[in-house]
């Protein structure tokens, strides 16, 4: 029996969780919740349930605007990243900072994440129409535009989940922070829902 067991194949180690990483402001940040209900953790969890062995990173920084994002890039690659979301641009929109402005930190960014070879998800948002038209069209396009230039995934509208919710007449007082500006943990959820299936499939086509 003994010499049955010596004699078995030893079993492969087992691959490193695969590094994701979450390039974001606030929204990624999971702010004003708990630390287990952001989107971070929220996403980590419905990936790992869909089979993925994966460990999803916090970079979020609330506040951030795409300028800041391209700031910390080196210290976000520093631990060389399997695959990256990039989750920038509400607070230029808050801002109401030109879009060529955000089109071109979100190009740079990018275009490092190909040299280095990261494979990237670009997620967009929609504008409302405060700025006018030629700011919401302009800032509705660069997310798809981008993501066709440098060959990332595209995930157009991160909040599209309770936007559409909202123009559908729906109340949003269970799905929003009392600031009208962030998720609460079941906004979060619905983002995540939405989000979820979309990330697994990119993660699919990703070799390690």
């Amino acid at each position: 029996m003994a010499l049955g067991l010596l004699a078995a194949p030893v079993p492969a180690f087992a691959q490193e969780p695969l590094q994701l990483v979450a390039l974001g402001d606030s929204l990624t940040q999971g702010y004003g919740l708990p630390a287990d209900q952001g989107l971070v953790p929220q996403l980590q969890d419905w990936l790992r349930k869909a089979g993925h062995d994966v460990i999803v990173i916090n970079a979020g920084v609330s506040g951030d605007t795409t300028a800041g994002g391209l700031s910390r890039l080196d210290w976000t690659l520093a631990d060389e990243p399997d695959a990256m979301i990039v989750a920038l641009g509400g607070n230029d929109l808050l801002r109401g900072i030109d879009p060529a402005t955000s089109r071109a930190n979100l190009d740079a960014i990018l275009a490092r994440l190909a040299t280095e070879g990261v494979p990237a998800m670009l997620v967009g948002l929609s504008a409302p129409g405060n700025f006018g038209p030629e700011f919401q069209r302009d800032f509705a396009a660069m997310f798809p535009d981008l993501a066709r230039q440098h060959g990332a995934a595209l995930y157009p509208d991160l909040l599209a989940p309770i936007t559409e919710r909202y123009r559908a007449g729906e109340r949003l007082d269970g799905l929003m922070q009392d600031d009208g500006l962030h998720p609460d943990a079941a906004g979060v959820q619905a983002i995540v829902e939405a989000l979820g299936p979309a990330v697994d499939t990119w993660l699919d086509g990703i070799e390690r």
